[in-house]
């Protein structure tokens, strides 16, 4: 695969995570809920960045965790570079290299300009190019809308640990970045041997 089609895959995943995120801040408030089916839901929620809404604590945590996402994703593009430059690697691995950049790219413009382009989601539709944002730069919050609950109930009391809890599978909410992600982390595992299979010439 060449560096340019490695490029449009990236920026169709971009647009697409862009323009989703863009019309639910515009059209849900936070928490807000849309049924699609019993088992698929539209669910507008926000997070720091980190996978199950973890957080780094103190006063300058989010700033560490955008800042780093930040060299993440040069040294991801490089390793994209690379591997388009060597002509060897498979396209397996291109497009699992392109697909985790272009999900990390998606959430990092969250993270940095979304805090400034937004007001709150609390209680009201958010207003892009608002002039009373809801942050500051480096500091916005990612937005996150899909939700698969396919199956909620009591878990069996003979289960260890969870019996007789409430439980939900699956109860990740995430976005299309975070699937390009998944995606491209998928590809390098189950199909590892052909991701990392070098052309003869």
């Amino acid at each position: 695969m060449s560096l340019r089609k490695a490029y449009l895959l990236i920026f169709i995943i971009l647009l697409v995570d862009q323009v989703s995120k863009i019309y639910i801040k515009t059209n849900f408030i936070l928490g807000e809920e849309v049924e699609v089916f019993k088992w698929f839901k539209i669910l507008f929620i926000e997070n720091e960045g980190m996978a199950w809404g973890t957080k780094i604590p103190g006063a300058y945590g989010k700033l560490f965790l955008t800042l780093f996402r930040l060299v993440a994703v040069g040294g991801i593009g490089y390793w994209l570079w690379d591997s388009v430059e060597r002509k060897h690697s498979s396209n397996y691995l291109i497009v699992a290299i392109a697909l985790i950049l272009a999900g990390a790219f998606g959430n990092i413009i969250d993270s940095v300009f979304y805090g400034v382009i937004f007001d709150d989601s609390h209680q009201q539709l958010a207003t892009l190019f608002t002039d009373k944002p809801y942050g500051t730069w480096f500091h916005g919050q990612v937005v996150d809308l899909f939700y698969f609950p396919f199956w909620h109930g009591v878990l069996p009391s003979w289960i260890p640990v969870w019996g007789g809890k409430e439980f939900t599978f699956f109860n990740a909410i995430f976005n299309v970045a975070d699937m390009a992600i998944s995606t491209g982390v998928g590809i390098l595992i189950f199909f590892n041997k052909k991701a990392f299979h070098h052309k003869t010439a």
